[in-house]
C-alpha cells in the first residue's frame, strides 16, 4: 500500500499544489492529488487505496468554486479530516506565498522547514 509508514495525508487538487507543499513540509506526509473533483467511485478507490479512514487527513484545496465543491465532497466522505484554508486573496494553493502556506500547515501540527516561517 502507498505510504504505509505515513500517518498524515494531505489532499490537494493538483501537482503544482503538491510541489509547493512538498518543499515546505519537514516530515513524511503523503500528498494526494485529486486533479479536480472526483466521481464517487474514484473517491472510494482513493479512500481504500490510501487507507484514509485510518490516517490523519488534511484537506487543502483552492478557494474557488471547484475547490469548494471538492472540499464539500471530501468532507462528506472523510468527516474526520481537518481543513486547511488559504487566504481567499490568493485563491489558489500554488499561488499562496510559502510563508502563508507554512503558517497554515503549522497551525495543524504539520512540521515545516523553519526558513519558511519568516
Amino acid at each position: 500500500m502507498i505510504g504505509d509508514n505515513m500517518t498524515k495525508t494531505i489532499i490537494v487538487e493538483g501537482t503544482s499544489d503538491k510541489r509547493e507543499i512538498r518543499k515546505i513540509i519537514n516530515e513524511p506526509v503523503e500528498i494526494i492529488c485529486t486533479n479536480g473533483t472526483l466521481g464517487i467511485e474514484r473517491l472510494e478507490e482513493l479512500i481504500l487505496e490510501h487507507d484514509l479512514d485510518n490516517k490523519e487527513v488534511y484537506i487543502l484545496v483552492d478557494e474557488d468554486d471547484s475547490g469548494h465543491k471538492l472540499r464539500k465532497q471530501l468532507q462528506m466522505e472523510l468527516p474526520h479530516a481537518e481543513h486547511i484554508y488559504v487566504d481567499k486573496a490568493y485563491r489558489e494553493v500554488a499561488a499562496t506565498p510559502a510563508p502563508e502556506l507554512a503558517t497554515a500547515l503549522v497551525s495543524k501540527r504539520i512540521s515545516v522547514n523553519p526558513l519558511f516561517l519568516a
